[in-house]
């Protein structure tokens, strides 16, 4: 596109609004290589696991138990981030500016120019200021998610409501301490698009659109 930088599409989504499926089917569309993110719901759901494990082993009781998961939550996605997101990390405590570096550490290649599509990872924030950026979240109400991410995964409604809750809590976690920043702030996004109400087809046609024509417009910057 008569640049060395290529282009590159974050995609921030919330549980059950499709991200898993919208950001590779995305990047096939606009011709771009697929990233995936680190805080899967079933990642958040054995983090929380641990992190109780863990807490009872230690002879926390239950205020200690509420204050302590941050950390183990952040280390857990973190060295994910250094051993694959499809497998299971030891939950080794790290401090915030070592679990921040691994995690940009990982998108070096993106932040040198590569041309991606990249689902989660904190990537509008961390790549907020990276020429050729258009940054993309996905959200809905929780009760539409909620049932949306029931019909996909086929699980019951009280199933899926607990990993709405620990999904959507990790996420927003994991970009709130370690970048200082809401995942949900508006400010960060090019385009924010509820695919609960328009569909997956239809949410993947909008954001290609949107953002070749962000390109197109927007040769340099």
């Amino acid at each position: 596109m008569g640049t060395d930088v290529g282009p590159v599409v974050t995609v921030s989504a919330t549980y059950g609004a499709g991200g898993s499926i919208i950001a590779p089917r995305l990047a096939e569309a606009l011709g771009l290589p697929f990233l995936d993110r680190l805080i899967s719901a079933d990642m958040s759901e054995e983090a929380a696991r641990r992190s109780a494990e863990e807490a009872t082993s230690e002879g926390l009781h239950d205020e200690e138990r509420a204050a302590t998961p941050a950390g183990r939550f952040l280390s857990y996605f973190a060295r994910a981030a250094s051993v694959g997101a499809l497998m299971a990390p030891d939950a080794v405590l790290d401090d915030d500016e070592a679990i921040r570096r691994r995690t940009e550490e990982g998108l070096r290649d993106l932040t040198a120019g590569a041309p991606a599509v990249l689902l989660g990872r904190a990537g509008a924030v961390v790549l907020g200021e990276r020429p050729r950026a258009y940054h993309v979240r996905l959200d809905g109400p929780v009760e539409r998610r909620v049932s949306s991410a029931a019909s996909i995964e086929g699980l019951d409604l009280d199933s899926v409501k607990r990993r709405q809750v620990e999904a959507d809590k990790a996420r927003s976690q994991f970009v709130k301490r370690l970048f200082h920043a809401d995942p949900a702030d508006p400010r960060l996004y090019h385009l924010i698009i509820d695919p609960t109400v328009i569909g997956i087809d239809a949410t993947v046609r909008v954001v290609q659109s949107a953002a070749q024509a962000y390109f197109a417009a927007n040769p340099d910057t």
